[in-house]
């Protein structure tokens, strides 16, 4: 976008809605970065007119009239302060609209307190640079989700506001496919009484667990997520055994209904099968390693991190409209820790 204001003139069709600025958002030309948001917000600024009187509109309930011109003047997009950096990173894939990447285990997503660079947003405002066309005024990339810090794989960033709308409206009605490969301790199974007594832990056809609890920030370490009974946020996790090992943990694929802080890693918690690595949600249990190799041992004992990788994700593409997929093998420390054990018999 061009440091200078930006005037869009839209006409209205022949049976425009009641809302302007659902009338507006109707019409806006294909390749125009424009959101109903967007627009909803520039109304109630005065940045809006009928072209014939050129007097400002800010109501949004405004009945347009059909084929009646508008005018939008758009302001510049606003530079955050946000430092780029030219940090490497893996594009999955990328357009005018937005960019797949595969995130790497120890980077932070959003810069925060304690992480004011060298995040994955530092990272596309230099790759993606004058790419971006605004999101919601301000140029930056519109992160729709998340991963945890020390959780590898596919993570979908809007490059533009329409984008950063349908995107979000995706992950608010559930509507996108998130698949999770996670490396837990024990194997969990229908067979087992216990997980068949937790709260909220049921079993779907073809032994798929389901646990569906609520999510809500732990009362004294705030840093931390946990399962409530009356209060918190709705969650629900499904998750499929691929591979035993020696029954003393397991390879699993996750997928998510909902999709809360730490959501997986704290379902898998509270059924007593945390993730390897976990450093806040691990339990006292661990994979025995009896009859290991010291090096194998090693490895599996003193993983670094959850072992939990984003692998796949799927969703419609807000633009075109066809739906897309995009996966991420696993890193070369979750293909170690796979390695290490299978030789676990």
């Amino acid at each position: 976008m061009s440091d200078t204001l930006q005037t869009l003139v839209l006409i209205l069709g022949d049976t425009p809605p009641a809302r302007l600025d659902k009338a507006l958002a109707g019409v806006v030309p294909e390749g125009e970065s424009l959101s109903r948001s967007r627009i909803s917000k520039l109304i109630e600024a005065g940045a809006v007119s009928r072209v014939a009187d050129g007097m400002p509109v800010t109501v949004l309930k405004t009945q347009g009239q059909p084929q009646e011109e508008w005018q939008i003047v758009i302001p510049a997009a606003e530079t955050l302060e946000t430092v780029a950096q030219d940090i490497p990173i893996d594009v999955v894939y990328e357009d005018d609209h937005l960019i797949v990447v595969n995130k790497p285990a120890g980077m932070v997503v959003h810069p925060a307190p304690g992480s004011e660079d060298g995040t994955l947003v530092n990272a596309l405002l230099h790759h993606c640079a004058e790419s971006l066309s605004g999101i919601g005024g301000a140029k930056r990339p519109g992160i729709v989700h998340r991963i945890d810090k020390d959780t590898s794989g596919i993570l979908v960033v809007a490059k533009s506001d329409v984008a950063h709308q349908g995107l979000a409206a995706q992950f608010a009605d559930h509507s996108i496919n998130r698949r999770y490969t996670a490396f837990c301790i024990g194997v969990p199974s229908a067979a087992d009484p216990r997980l068949r007594g937790l709260p909220g832990v049921s079993f779907e056809q073809g032994g798929v667990l389901r646990v569906a609890t609520n999510i809500e920030r732990h009362k004294t370490d705030r840093k931390r997520m946990a399962v409530a009974a009356n209060s918190g946020r709705h969650a629900i996790t499904r998750a499929s055994v691929i591979e035993s090992f020696a029954d003393r943990a397991a390879r699993v694929e996750c997928w998510l209904e909902t999709g809360r802080t730490h959501q997986i890693r704290v379902h898998l918690s509270h059924i007593g099968h945390g993730l390897i690595g976990d450093p806040v949600y691990g339990t006292r249990r661990k994979v025995k390693t009896a009859g290991l190799g010291s090096e194998d041992a090693a490895l599996i004992s003193g993983f670094p991190r959850q072992a939990l990788h984003a692998a796949k994700l799927g969703f419609v593409h807000p633009v075109t409209e066809s739906y897309v997929e995009f996966e991420a093998e696993l890193p070369a420390d979750l293909q170690a820790l796979d390695q290490a054990l299978r030789q676990l018999g």
